[in-house]
């Protein structure tokens, strides 16, 4: 009886994890819309941006270009609850945090040696087919960079 009560409360956290990563409209392939996009000198264009289930975490992979038009990818696994976790590709930092505002509202920031480098604002339309973000900070050569990219999900 106790290893069928085990396998029903794992299949259920299972079953949540799903329900909580489909209910999240980040979720998915998102590519750049570059006629609404607007990026100062130097901001990263992230022409790809994946969202997808890692476990009981979000896996977030972008593939751009940088300020200086070198090809970027990084990779970020955690969770959208304001703490640090490693980002790897990154010229901006070395830990990035999300914060879920609400259902549609997230923030974060990109960290290097703890302190904040870019922070930002990512907006998905109610519909869930766009997303704006917002962002602010300095680059890797401590230029002040900003962009606002929308992007149209796949």
């Amino acid at each position: 009886m106790k290893s069928r009560t085990i396998v029903t409360i794992i299949a259920m956290y299972a079953v949540a994890i799903a329900v909580s990563a489909a209910e999240n409209p980040n979720m998915g392939t998102w590519k750049l819309n570059e006629t609404k996009s607007k990026f100062g000198p130097g901001a990263t264009r992230n022409s790809t941006v994946v969202y997808e289930a890692a476990g009981d975490s979000v896996k977030v992979t972008t593939d751009g270009t940088s300020g200086d038009g070198k090809p970027v990818h990084t990779e970020w696994t955690g969770k959208f609850d304001g703490k640090d976790y490693p980002v790897t590709g990154d010229g901006s930092g070395d830990t990035r945090s999300y914060t879920q505002v609400n259902e549609h509202t997230t923030t974060f920031a990109n960290k290097s040696g703890g302190k904040v480098t870019l922070s930002g604002k990512i907006v998905v339309a109610a519909d869930g087919k766009s997303r704006t973000v917002t962002v602010s900070g300095t680059d890797s050569s401590g230029k002040k960079v900003s962009s606002t990219a929308v992007y149209d999900k796949q």
